[in-house]
Parts: structure tokens; C-alpha cells; sequence
């Protein structure tokens, strides 16, 4: 009898210690929520609401668990596949096509409350919707800009762009060739620095401008590549100002964002385009008496439009409390706590709400000029592409950074993205 009452006993408890969270044996349910929070203003914003929330909600309780934007995909698709998953899950909008075509994300359309869903603009939700489903609340967004010397662009009596009045990007290309000195050599100035560590996004989403697609979807569904003209206006600006007309750092081709600071601050680039969250290691790291500021990314034929992958809380479909984690979802994304999360990561916020928020719109490190981005930004051209994280690992990565050194060219780069990358998607598509 003992033994028999022992093995009760533990089964109990294990019950209660589902690794997705779960409900303990005095009906408190336990949730876990792994956020890829990271700078040190948003990972304490993140456990600031995670705190609130448990305050007021004391039969639901929120776990905090950090997760990495490194490891975020093998992470999760481990925890999927063990059992294992947290019940909230933040991530990427790009990440989550074969999640949610796998099964292992919840649908939202019937959990999430109207005043989420009519808050955050369809043009958003669409990077979240996969067939017929919605598989994430796309909450945070990042605009990509030009970070500027603003001395330098001052003295050299170029036009400032607005985002009433962008540059062109053969404007900008005209512009970077003006800032530079156009030797080539280890100590020269450049017009730009270009950091295309991961090419494929920055090109893909920027190209959009252009009226650039690449990804093209037939009648029954499945995807392929063309790379048309449209495409090419972006890479062919890049490559020419890296290899033709020497205005374009052709070390940092292969370097990370970050990377490029240094030599900003140092006057060696007048420009570098980068993420609008970079903002703060600049605010931070500036030295004393450093004039910078945002400009918007150049425009094409369709405008300012650019593609973005928003960052998107998620809820695991073997979660045992899913309209409890919609409810903390609703929570987190109420437009006052957007803005807490926007602020913290130097971001911009997807709910029309928030985006009013005055301290969202200050011409203080470009605030005001990202806020004017806002409704030109669009689902990535990937977004819903199964197969896409092995063709830009495997094919397309590869193939821009060789052809943004010089080592191919155009034809080269369109052959292998259109054959080699139909290839990979076709075994996706069966």
C-alpha cells in the first residue's frame, strides 16, 4: 500500500511539472514564456510586465525564460519535437513557416481578443498568417536606415534626405561617390559601409523599394524564384559602389553591423546602413561630441516600401493553456506596453496605438523619421517560403557575397538563385 501510494503521489507531481507549464494540484496554472529579449533596457521591460501580470493574476503565473536569438530555431525545434516547448514563445516572423506548417504552433485567429487583431494592421498580420492560419502576434518592427556623419554630409553640401523626399537609389549612388575619395586604398573614406555579414535579408527586404518580389507564387501554391530586373536594382547598387565606383568599404562586406562602428566613429564611412534597433549601441557608444543622424533607406519605384520580419509572440500547440496564453499575449501587446517593449529595444512598435505615443515621434536619435517608416513597411518576400532558411543558408547567402566582392557576376548570381534555389524549394513543395 505504501508503495502503491507513492507511485500516486509522484505521478501527481510530475503532472504538475509539465515542462510547457501546466496547472498544479491547487488549480494555479504555470506558464512559461521564453523571450529573446537581449539589451539590458528590453530584457527589463519584458520581466517588468512579466511581474505585473503575476501581481494581478495570482492563479496564472508567468515564468521567465531567456532564450537566445542565436540557437532560436534548433532550440525550439528540439523543444517541439521533445515535448518540451514553453507555452509563449518569442521569435521571428521569419522563423516561423515551418513551425506553423509543421503543427507545432496554435492557430490565434479564435484566441487573441478584436481589440488586438484590429489594433495591429493587416499589412503586419500577413507576415504571421501561413495558409490558412495565424501562428503569431507580430508586435515589434525594424525599419532599416541610414546612419549618418552628420558633419560630414553637412560640409560636403549634399541633399538631405526626408522621408517625404528620399533619395533615389541612383541618387544615392551618385551621393556616396560625391562623399568619397574614391582611391580604393586601406586609408581611405568611403560613402559607405555596407555590413553584409548576412546579405540575403538586407537585400531581399531593401529591394522591395524596387518593386522587387523574387519569390512568385502560381496558381496552386508552390513558390519559385525569378530574379528580374527589379531584383537587381539593389545588388547592382551595392556591387557597383563596392567594386566599380570604390565608394563603398569593401571590407565590411563580410562584417556585422556592429562591426562597422568603429570606423564609423572614426570617420572612415560617412554612411552605414543598418537596422533601426542600432540606434542605442550608437546613442551609447558615440564619442563625445559626435554629430549623427537617421536618414531613410533609399526609394524605388514603389517608394519607401521595405520588407520586415517582425519579432511575434507565439503560443506552442501542445501548450495545456492556450486561452490563458493569449490572454498574457493581450496583456503584453496593450498599447502602453507596447511602447515599454518598442522603447527597450529601440524599436517600433506594429499597434496603430502605440505608434502614436509622442515619445515614439521626438526627433531625438530618429525616432521621428523611423515613426514615418511605419506604414511603408511590408511582409518580408520570404515570409511564407517553406525552405527558405536552407536556400539562404545554402544557396543564396553564398552567392551574393560572391557576387558583392566581384569573385561573380550578375548572370552568374541570377543562375545560381534561380536554378540552384528552385531546386531547394522544390523538395519542399512535393
Amino acid at each position: 500500500m505504501r508503495a502503491r501510494w507513492l507511485l500516486v503521489v509522484l505521478g501527481l507531481l510530475l503532472a504538475g511539472c509539465t515542462s510547457g507549464g501546466g496547472t498544479a494540484t491547487d488549480g494555479r496554472i504555470t506558464l512559461r514564456f521564453q523571450s529573446l529579449a537581449w539589451q539590458d533596457e528590453s530584457v527589463a521591460a519584458n520581466k517588468a510586465l512579466v511581474k505585473e501580470w503575476n501581481a494581478t493574476h495570482p492563479d496564472v503565473k508567468v515564468e521567465y525564460v531567456q532564450g537566445s536569438w542565436d540557437s532560436v530555431h534548433d532550440q525550439l525545434l528540439t523543444s517541439f519535437e521533445g515535448g518540451e516547448a514553453p507555452d509563449i514563445i518569442h521569435d521571428a516572423s521569419d522563423d516561423l513557416a515551418d513551425f506553423a506548417y509543421g503543427g507545432y504552433l496554435a492557430d490565434l485567429r479564435e484566441l487573441l481578443p478584436e481589440r488586438l487583431k484590429s489594433d495591429i494592421p493587416q499589412r503586419s498580420w500577413q507576415t504571421t498568417t501561413f495558409g490558412d492560419g495565424v501562428f503569431g502576434v507580430p508586435f515589434l518592427q525594424e525599419p532599416r536606415v541610414l546612419i549618418a556623419n552628420a558633419k560630414w554630409l553637412k560640409e560636403a553640401g549634399v541633399r538631405i534626405p526626408t522621408p517625404e523626399q528620399p533619395w533615389s537609389w541612383p541618387e544615392f549612388r551618385q551621393i556616396t561617390r560625391q562623399l568619397s575619395d574614391g582611391d580604393g586604398d586601406s586609408d581611405g573614406k568611403y560613402g559607405v559601409a555596407w555590413p553584409l555579414k548576412e546579405p540575403v535579408s538586407a537585400t531581399l527586404n531593401l529591394s522591395l523599394s524596387a518593386g522587387g518580389q523574387l519569390f512568385h507564387r502560381g496558381a496552386e501554391g508552390k513558390v519559385t524564384i525569378r530574379f528580374e530586373a527589379a531584383d537587381q536594382t539593389v545588388p547592382r547598387t551595392i556591387h557597383d559602389q563596392a567594386n566599380t565606383d570604390r565608394s563603398a568599404s569593401p571590407t565590411t562586406l563580410g562584417s556585422g553591423g556592429s562591426d562597422t562602428l568603429p570606423g564609423f566613429f572614426g570617420g572612415r564611412y560617412a554612411m552605414v546602413p543598418l537596422g533601426f534597433s542600432y540606434r542605442q549601441q550608437i546613442a551609447q557608444q558615440a564619442p563625445k561630441g559626435f554629430e549623427w543622424q537617421v536618414l531613410p533607406a533609399p526609394a524605388g519605384a514603389d517608394g519607401l516600401t521595405q520588407g520586415v520580419s517582425p519579432q511575434t509572440l507565439s503560443i506552442a500547440e501542445e501548450s495545456q493553456h492556450p486561452g490563458e496564453a493569449a490572454e498574457f499575449i493581450d496583456f503584453m501587446l496593450r498599447p502602453e506596453n507596447m511602447v515599454r517593449l518598442a522603447l527597450g529595444d529601440w524599436m517600433l512598435p506594429t499597434g496603430t496605438e502605440a505608434l502614436k505615443s509622442p515619445s515614439l515621434r521626438t526627433p531625438k536619435d530618429g525616432w521621428a523619421t523611423g515613426t514615418a517608416l511605419a506604414a511603408h513597411l511590408r511582409s518580408a518576400p520570404a515570409q511564407s517560403v517553406r525552405g527558405y532558411p536552407e536556400w539562404k543558408d545554402k544557396v543564396a547567402t553564398p552567392a551574393f557575397q560572391e557576387y558583392y566582392s566581384g569573385a561573380i557576376d550578375l548572370a552568374e548570381l541570377r543562375k545560381r538563385l534561380e536554378e540552384d534555389g528552385n531546386l531547394v524549394l522544390a523538395r519542399y513543395q512535393r
